[in-house]
């Protein structure tokens, strides 16, 4: 075992000690040693009952003749960190949740981990941390919050961003019953949609991503996956025997075809980028062409992520896409995918018909994600084209330009943006936030303000998973490297076209080149702590805003 490092022979007798001073005895110090990575705090809805998923987990490591060591990684609430500096510190959280899990598995040897994260950042950073260290892994994700209800229908957090700007008795409402208690917030957001990727890599137990946080169910997959590290312990079935090129490609496709968040494309490229694989844009829109959109979930369709569980959960998206899916990939269960496709069978047939489309008759023919390239961004941009109205997948408008999240909310608020405009929020990227800030601030507000289906957003920072309409991110060189988006005023027009995939200025390039001589990079905004070594070290969006 990797752990007798720690542990074997007489020159170990000092670490026996200490590890006895724990409480172990000689017969559980000669059995496997098993991390269980646990983002539990009381800040995430999503994160506050993982202590007791921890539990099961280690129940289930006990029982199958392992000894469990329970650590803790930091988490990020984006719901709370939004629209304020806060959110500055999400995405470099990722990093540092990796590093984390790092220091603990290597200074310790462990033979293997369960990681139990949610959210945003946290579940990418465990899975990034399972890629650098190539140990036998399991992760058991959170699990989703039930959906709110009132006002006659289904709520979310989404419902009470986009709906804030009206007062009144309703949003008191919707502050009182869009998120009911524990999980990770109820539509397919980043945190719900990184769930589902992680299953659909293969490192999770099937229906794991879908099972709700308040489901006994969760419990049990818990103790299930407890039991089977051990198995993959024995056998030596690591991280990276699971996440391969072709499983990666499974996950993108799977990505296509529920139409998740644009913040997977960071988050896939990192993951890749940790596991020895490489990975670009490109092939998730090439991917994204070969993939039917499947499922209409929120914000840009009617479904939950409970619909989509009750319909048989990703086990059901990869049976519905088998035909395109590279189904001899191991996963955890230590059976290649396609085994545990044809042990498939949902329990609910006519709702998984009802809420699962077929490939030949999909929600869209393309997947959800589009990448864009043009002179506004020749690394590269992302949009989520399932939820963009089809008046606005084409669209030409003049620029309203803004140098800041806070910049854009007040012209918003203040009625600075009207039909026909194209916002552009700059200086938000990696380096330029630095921290690439989500701005779901602003495109709620848009929305609230009826301007969704009429008013298009480009920016170099990200977007939430709940961002619905013309919303283009990522936008690649960043405004603080002197990308283009630096360059444009207001009133300059803009021309969008999804279906072609462009973005483009439509300045005359000798007035182009005359503002690139002229323009001077602002002052960092923060030149102390952890944001300043992180825009020293971060890359560009189009590679995954990975640290280098």
């Amino acid at each position: 075992m990797r752990s007798d490092i720690t542990k074997a022979g007489r020159e170990r007798a000092p670490h026996r000690a200490l590890l006895k001073a724990t409480g172990l005895c000689d017969e559980e110090i000669r059995r496997p040693f098993i991390g269980v990575v646990n983002s539990f705090n009381d800040f995430i809805p999503g994160h506050i009952h993982l202590d007791k998923l921890g539990e099961a987990v280690k129940a289930g490591i006990l029982s199958a003749g392992g000894v469990p060591f329970e650590f803790q990684t930091i988490g990020v609430c984006d719901g709370i960190a939004m629209g304020h500096k806060g959110m500055r510190y999400s995405l470099p959280s990722r990093e540092l949740i990796e590093d984390s899990i790092e220091i603990m598995a290597e200074a310790h040897q462990l033979d293997g981990l369960v990681m139990i994260p949610s959210c945003d950042k946290i579940v990418p950073g465990h899975i990034m941390a399972a890629g650098r260290l190539d140990l036998p892994t399991i992760v058991v994700t959170g699990g989703p919050m039930m959906p709110g209800f009132a006002c006659d229908k289904e709520l979310d957090l989404i419902n009470v961003f986009e709906g804030w700007q009206a007062g009144g008795e309703t949003l008191d409402v919707l502050e009182e019953m869009a998120c009911p208690g524990a999980g990770s917030c109820a539509g397919l957001f980043t945190a719900n949609t990184m769930a589902c990727l992680t299953e659909a890599l293969g490192l999770s137990l099937p229906g794991c991503a879908t099972t709700h946080a308040v489901d006994a169910r969760k419990m049990r997959q818990g103790k299930l996956s407890g039991m089977k590290i051990i198995e993959l312990v024995e056998q030596g079935i690591t991280a990276r025997q699971i996440v391969t090129r072709e499983s990666l490609d499974n996950a993108i496709r799977v990505d296509m075809a529920i139409g998740g968040s644009t913040n997977t494309v960071l988050h896939i490229m990192a993951i890749a980028a940790e596991f020895g694989l490489d990975l670009n844009l490109d092939r998730f829109d090439q991917l994204s062409r070969e993939t039917p959109h499947l499922v209409n979930l929120r914000p840009g369709g009617p479904h939950h992520i409970l619909d989509l569980d009750r319909a048989g959960g990703i086990p059901a998206i990869m049976s519905r896409l088998a035909s395109r899916l590279s189904l001899n990939v191991l996963t955890v269960t230590g059976k290649k995918l396609g085994e545990n496709l044809d042990a498939f069978k949902p329990v609910n047939p006519l709702t998984n018909a009802a809420v699962i489309a077929t490939p030949e008759a999909p929600v869209h023919v393309q997947g959800g994600i589009a990448i864009m390239f043009g002179n506004l961004a020749s690394e590269g941009a992302v949009v989520k084209q399932t939820a963009v109205s089809a008046s606005m997948l084409k669209h030409t408008g003049p620029a309203v330009v803004y140098d800041s999240e806070e910049e854009s909310m007040a012209g918003i608020i203040e009625g600075g943006v009207k039909a026909g405009d194209v916002v552009i929020i700059r200086y938000e990227g990696p380096k330029g936030g630095p921290g690439m800030r989500e701005t779901l601030a602003p495109t709620s507000a848009i929305a609230g303000a009826g301007l969704s289906e009429s008013v298009a957003l480009i920016t170099d920072g990200r977007f939430s998973g709940g961002t619905r309409g013309p919303c283009i991110g990522h936008v690649s060189p960043e405004a603080a490297v002197g990308g283009p988006i630096a360059l444009v005023k207001n009133g300059d027009m803009i021309s969008i076209d999804i279906p072609a995939r462009r973005i483009d200025l439509l300045v005359d390039p000798a007035e182009m080149e005359m503002r690139k001589k002229a323009w001077v990079p602002p002052e960092p905004k923060i030149k102390s702590g952890i944001l300043a070594r992180y825009r020293n070290s971060v890359t560009s969006a189009s590679k995954g805003s990975v640290l280098r």
